[in-house]
């Protein structure tokens, strides 16, 4: 075994589905697998999964993975879980079973509840406290929701948590002795951890009546969690006693993953929503409007990576990270109501190729608020809203507009993190659409900063598993990571100021007209 490659494993529990990657020394993905995720939308407005759905595909994709580890020579040293945050499961922690299907971060079933909660003047305490603003968005409201009126009864058995803590529990035995554990950037997205502090709030748990004793116990994201237990793949399975050694939330994962240790590093991930993340340092930051406040990660001391011998930060950087937020709901899933719900294109990379056909979208503006308006506006009431169109406009048209909206709107988040006393020194982008340069291109001459692709876009994953690797020793530091990301494009501002100006001009009216259009909502 010692003459075997140490490689990383990480568990991606997205949205839409869930891939596990195997990552080597060098931060290269050498094997990866699949499996589609379904989709529920039992009512307009509601998204749920499946959790036992979740971990089956889980242990699937494992096991293809593993079964490929001794021929490939590679050894297994450390898993990470890296997951879709706000998604709540309820789970029964005597018989493993789910008690309900997961609440998806998409789902706006508790707008109304998040309203009543705004109308009576909690705001203050929720930003104070979390860094979050009162949106269904988050999963306080899913849990209320869950205990109130999805028929999940209180209990000692009962587990209410986020999706990693579902994986993690499953992983390390389930009913037979399972790890009820989360760490501190899932928690921080549940609108029930004070973020200053770093515990689970009493009161917010009051105000949300949920029992802060069916929630899981908070730790770093970097350190050794549990093991592999025998019952995931079989006692002969070389997984079996492998340590879980990093727990992060997807966006934080892929910070991390883009190696963005230093303060104002930026990177903006392009999945099924836009996810902006800037790191502003140890210290949180008051909060700033339209944007929310986060743990990027807590590397611990467990890892022994960030904290050197003399107990000073080895690489000149705090174990502690925070971050400032844009949440933009909709992005790839813009690009799938292209394809699946008006048959414009028959598959997503068509998409740039027929944008590419018109030289503009020639005054058309699409707002894709599809769910509602996210960072830096927050509107649930809003609906997406197509302005600009005459008898001229085509397909092609309505393809450039939906790329030139994914730009827009993380200018309109770049912005407003300008608010923090921390200017963006770059953009670091990932995800599914980041390889459409005419949006990198264009988003760079919105935001006017460089903006970066790297030589893998699966960051999301690489930092699950590098974080993992740290606290099992197969990279050193931060800096042996750093060392690790190159960059595969980069993009400069080219268009005329003043002119993208104008074309943000017609962006920022058309948002105006998106706003306030859900039944019983007005835009106040």
């Amino acid at each position: 075994m010692a003459s075997r490659t140490p490689v990383s494993i990480a568990i991606d529990a997205g949205t839409t589905g869930v891939r596990v990657l195997v990552v080597d020394e060098q931060g290269r993905v050498v094997d990866l697998a699949y499996r589609e995720l379904t989709q529920h939308f039992p009512r307009p407005g509601r998204v749920e999964h499946d959790a036992t759905e979740i971990w089956r595909l889980v242990r699937e994709t494992l096991a293809e993975v593993t079964d490929r580890l001794g021929d490939a020579g590679q050894v297994a040293r450390a898993v990470g879980i890296t997951n879709q945050r706000e998604t709540v499961v309820a789970w029964d922690r005597r018989t493993g079973d789910p008690l309900h299907r997961a609440l998806v971060w998409q789902d706006r079933r508790t707008a109304d509840r998040c309203a009543e909660l705004l109308a009576g003047g909690h705001l203050p305490l929720v930003r104070e406290q979390t860094g979050l603003v009162l949106d269904p968005y988050f999963s306080a409201s899913k849990m209320q929701w869950l205990l109130e009126e999805g028929g999940v009864p209180s209990g000692p058995d009962l587990a209410l948590a986020t999706v990693d803590a579902w994986i993690l529990w499953n992983l390390s035995g389930g009913p037979s002795g399972g790890e009820f554990a989360t760490d501190v950037t899932n928690a921080s997205r549940t609108m029930l951890f004070d973020i200053v502090v770093r515990r689970w709030s009493e009161e917010l748990c009051d105000l949300f009546h949920v029992p802060s004793v069916a929630l899981p116990t908070v730790r770093p994201s970097c350190g050794r969690f549990a093991a592999v237990s025998p019952e995931v793949l079989g006692s002969d399975s070389p997984l079996t006693g492998v340590p879980v050694s990093a727990l992060i939330g997807d966006q934080h994962a892929a910070l991390f993953g883009q190696a963005c240790f230093d303060r104002g590093m930026t990177k903006a991930t392009f999945g099924t929503g836009s996810f902006v993340l800037m790191n502003v340092g140890d210290t949180c930051p008051a909060p700033v409007d339209g944007l929310v406040t986060t743990v990027a990660w807590d590397l611990g001391t467990d890892g022994d990576v960030a904290i050197g011998a003399d107990g000073g930060p080895r690489d000149g950087r705090s174990s502690l990270a925070y971050a400032v937020e844009g949440s933009v709901f909709v992005a790839g899933a813009g690009v799938q109501w292209l394809r699946d719900g008006l048959g414009i294109i028959a598959e997503s990379a068509e998409l740039e190729p027929l944008a590419r056909t018109v030289e503009s979208s020639e005054g058309v503006v699409l707002v894709p608020a599809f769910t509602g308006l996210g960072s830096p506006h927050w509107d649930p009431a809003a609906r997406g809203t197509i302005t600009g169109l005459s008898r001229g406009t085509g397909r092609a048209h309505l393809a450039r507009a939906m790329i030139e909206a994914m730009g827009f709107q993380v200018r309109d988040v770049l912005e407003a993190m300008g608010a923090t006393g921390t200017a963006p020194s770059l953009v670091r982008v990932d995800g599914g659409a980041a390889v459409m340069d005419l949006l990198l291109q264009h988003l760079a001459d919105q935001a006017r900063l460089e903006v970066v692709r790297p030589q893998s876009v699966e960051t999301t994953a690489l930092g699950a598993a590098t974080m993992a690797g740290l606290a099992e020793g197969v990279w050193g530091s931060l800096d042996d990571l750093t060392a690790l990301w190159s960059a595969e494009a980069t993009f400069t501002p080219e268009a005329d100021p003043g002119l993208a100006d104008l074309a943000h001009a017609a962006w920022t009216r058309s948002i105006d007209r998106s706003r306030g259009w859900a039944i019983g909502n007005d835009r106040d």
